[in-house]
């Protein structure tokens, strides 16, 4: 274990040793040392004036290696970054690189020079750093010198919307996805909720930095070891299959193995564990679920409240939107005309009305979630299916809204599907988290990207009023927690809302990483969330593993970061995986998707051909089980 110190002037000449060692590490002859060494002497009185800061061994108190960081705002330089050859690959230049790069945000430092050694070159990329190419020359700054490196990073705190979303520090993730659906008992939604139950697995990141995840199927035990290094994590808990039944109801897991315990879903199910609940209830740590629902209240303590959700409704959110509309001040924001619809005679007739006019319709359930209830008909399917009868009859059962379609537009480069994130916090404060760009197809959500100007300029002002205007009405209503408005452009100008959802969503989560990142990393990451990137074939864990392995090295050789973000779908019938890439520009991000896809096609037409000679291979995506679902330290 390593701890992190200022250093003092009196262990001058010992750092100096230490830098020389480690400069000597790389090879060098004893010539080019001779002429380094006066630039690389600590001279007694610089130690405080250069920032240095050492790590020390916890135990034994050994100097491992030492930082500087010089300089006046607004940049500053890394001047040293030194560690002991006997503890180089330990994680020591990892943690004194962060700490220099912590220390340089909050000395509001907004550029970090680094010139580095050719041969440290791999670590300062891994570090995320990038070169003046990438991330554009800072202002006035010389030439690195002759035989050294030049990186930059942009140091940046925790976003200010994360540190009040769970008070910048660790939190409790509770997957409540099926949980917070089954309430709705909307038709367009499965009865086994299986998709709900992959979907948990997003728990990961539910904050910037869990402590503990609470999920309610078994997930691989390598994929939050990963997960967890590549976002410098530490001691996360995980508890999962505590609810393996998928509809709330744990078999196989629990007090007694094959016990079906009568609990409503998953924040039941941790509370019929009464020392787990004690634990998590003990850590003093917030509470973060994907959704409120009563039984969620109940695990928290928290009053339930149901008419807090009852902008979930897509039709109450529809007359949300006119009422501040009507109030003047959104000129950019348009209303999309919606009609509800309560018998399918009544929808019968409205579409069949709009396909005789040459319209498109949307047609939508009041709660139907990521697109489960929402379906866009042209007039041409309506004639190719014999009628508007046709068409319904292929449609969930239940009541549907009837909602004009708007066309986007006419540049396909142009997106057409926007979403504002934010939330309200326990004092009624709406805080803004952002705009993020959605890939929808048909009406169905498939993923969406975060990032500096994702969201077109044009659109960027009327989507973060709007929003906010939302966000005081929830606040207004009583809701407090995450939410979001999701848009459609029209193509000249103008936004039209079409739904809120009051609960984290996949954009969501690709804001909660683009803040770990950027606070690790340095600012400006583009993060994209991609819900299902085909496999092709059922994968064993070992080979799930092996196939995350090898695209987080292709995404790092392009300058990309991979996340696994739903492990689980690969085990299924129809294999799948959801993932999220971050990068420092688009076009590595699209690169870094496209790799993705093919290379998970490609292993799985590999296994596709084992699979049909030998049959489908067993995944054992489970944990040891301690009484309390299973329980792991990573």
């Amino acid at each position: 274990m390593v701890k992190l110190r200022a250093g003092r002037p009196g262990e001058a000449e010992e750092l100096t040793a230490l830098v020389l060692r480690s400069k000597a590490y790389w090879g060098y002859d004893a010539g080019f040392l001779a002429a380094c060494a006066p630039e690389l002497r600590i001279p007694a009185g610089e130690v405080a004036r250069r920032r240095i800061v050492v790590a020390e061994d916890a135990f034994d108190g050994r100097v491992l290696g030492l930082a500087s960081l010089e300089g006046g705002p607004p940049v500053a330089r890394l001047g040293l970054l030194f560690v002991e050859p006997g503890a180089i690959g330990r994680g020591v230049g990892r943690r004194l690189y962060r700490d220099a790069l912590r220390r340089a945000a909050a000395l509001g430092f907004r550029r970090l020079l680094i010139d580095a050694d050719p041969h440290a070159a791999g670590f300062y990329r891994a570090m995320g750093a990038l070169g003046p190419p990438e991330h554009g020359a800072a202002g006035g700054a010389p030439e690195p010198p002759a035989g050294l490196v030049r990186f930059e990073a942009v140091p940046a705190p925790l976003a200010a919307w994360a540190q009040a979303w769970t008070g910048g520090g660790p939190a409790v993730h509770v997957g409540n996805v099926a949980e917070y659906n089954a309430q709705f008992a909307d038709a367009s939604l499965d009865r086994e909720q299986r998709a709900a139950r992959h979907y948990a697995c997003l728990a990961a990141f539910y904050s910037p930095w869990p402590r503990a995840l609470v999920l309610p199927g078994a997930v691989p035990p390598g994929w939050i070891r990963r997960v967890g290094r590549l976002l410098e994590w530490e001691g996360v808990e995980v508890y999962d299959g505590l609810a393996e039944g998928g509809r709330g109801l744990p078999a196989g897991s629990g007090p007694a193995a094959g016990s079906r315990l009568p609990v409503a879903g998953l924040s039941d199910a941790v509370r019929a564990r009464p020392a787990l609940a004690g634990r998590l209830g003990g850590t003093g740590l917030p509470l973060v679920p994907w959704g409120l629902t009563a039984g969620f209240a109940r695990l928290a303590g928290r009053p339930w409240r149901p008419r807090e959700l009852r902008y979930e409704s897509k039709s109450a959110a529809h007359g949300l939107f006119g009422r501040i509309l009507a109030g003047g001040g959104h000129p950019a924001i348009l209303l999309p005309g919606q009609w509800p619809a309560p018998t399918r005679w009544t929808a019968a007739r409205l579409l069949a009305a709009r396909a005789r006019a040459g319209e498109s319709t949307v047609l939508k359930s009041e709660h139907g979630v990521g697109g489960s209830g929402t379906t866009v008909v042209s007039a041409e399917r309506v004639r190719a299916a014999g009628g508007a009868r046709a068409v319904l009859r292929a449609l969930p059962r239940g009541q549907l809204l009837v909602e004009e379609y708007v066309a986007g537009p006419a540049d396909p480069r142009e997106p057409r599907d926007l979403t504002y994130d934010g939330f309200v916090d326990g004092a009624g404060r709406v805080h803004e988290v952002g705009g993020a760009v959605m890939d929808v197809a048909g009406g169905g959500y498939r993923g969406a990207t975060v990032g500096p100007g994702v969201v077109p300029a044009w659109a960027r002002k009327p989507l973060l009023a709007f929003g906010a205007a939302v966000g005081r009405e929830l606040s207004a209503a009583g809701y407090r927690g995450w939410f979001d408005v999701d848009f459609v452009a029209d193509g000249a100008g103008r936004l039209a809302p079409t739904e809120t959802n009051l609960r984290l969503t996949g954009p969501s989560i690709a804001f909660m990483v683009a803040a770990r990142l950027d606070e690790l990393r340095g600012a400006g990451h583009f993060v994209r969330i991609a819900d299902r990137v085909e496999l092709g074939a059922r994968l064993p864990e070992a080979s799930l593993d092996e196939l995350c392995e090898v695209l987080e090295r292709g995404c790092a050789r392009l300058g990309a970061v991979f996340l696994p973000a739903i492990p689980t779908g690969a085990f299924d019938p129809a294999p799948w995986l959801g993932v999220l890439v971050a990068a420092y520009s688009r076009q590595v991000l699209d690169a870094a998707e496209a790799l993705v896809r093919a290379e998970a096609l490609a292993v799985g037409a590999a296994f596709a051909e084992g699979q049909r000679a030998e049959g489908p291979p067993r995944s054992s995506a489970s944990s040891k089980s301690n009484g309390e679902g299973g329980f792991r330290v990573t």
